[in-house]
């Protein structure tokens, strides 16, 4: 794998990509060892993450590796891929749509689980009610993440 950290509106994120696509997204600086200084894969990432906290971006168009996870993770993550930007599921909505409506907690476990932050949107899902529940970044990113997507939602809604 090879590793970059970029600075964000949420502070540091690392990336990881390998021959196949981006790997990794994780907040915070990780530290395992010397970033690359060039990768056409993890320049595009770049690029693309800076569009998106700079409003700019609503869907991202990078080449994913996933490793690991069960099947049922594997699901939960392609479900979370569907959600559209600026909108938001329940984790029970989000296990329904997996095949296993009383999943819920499992599909948190599956989030918490997600190697690829932001561009797998699991901010995106939230509890019963929209409670702010649960999220490897910690609520206040999260809660920045939901109120970045809904402003530019907006915005473009009155275009």
């Amino acid at each position: 794998m090879r590793w970059s950290v970029i600075d964000s509106s949420v502070g540091d994120l690392s990336l990881a990509v390998d021959d196949e696509g981006l790997c990794r997204l994780h907040f915070g600086a990780v530290d395992v060892g010397p970033q690359v200084e060039r990768d056409d894969l993890l320049a595009a990432a770049q690029e693309q993450l800076k569009a998106y906290f700079a409003g700019e971006l609503t869907e991202f168009d990078l080449p994913l590796s996933v490793r690991g996870g069960s099947e049922f993770e594997r699901a939960v993550w392609a479900q979370l891929r569907r959600i559209p930007y600026g909108e938001m599921q329940t984790y029970g909505e989000v296990a329904k749509a997996v095949g296993d409506p009383g999943a819920a907690r499992a599909v948190g476990v599956a989030c918490n689980h997600n190697p690829i932050a932001v561009i797998v949107p699991c901010h995106r899902v939230v509890g019963a009610g929209g409670k702010m529940v649960g999220f490897g970044g910690g609520i206040p990113t999260k809660r920045h993440l939901l109120e970045l997507e809904a402003r530019i939602t907006l915005e473009t809604a009155w275009l």
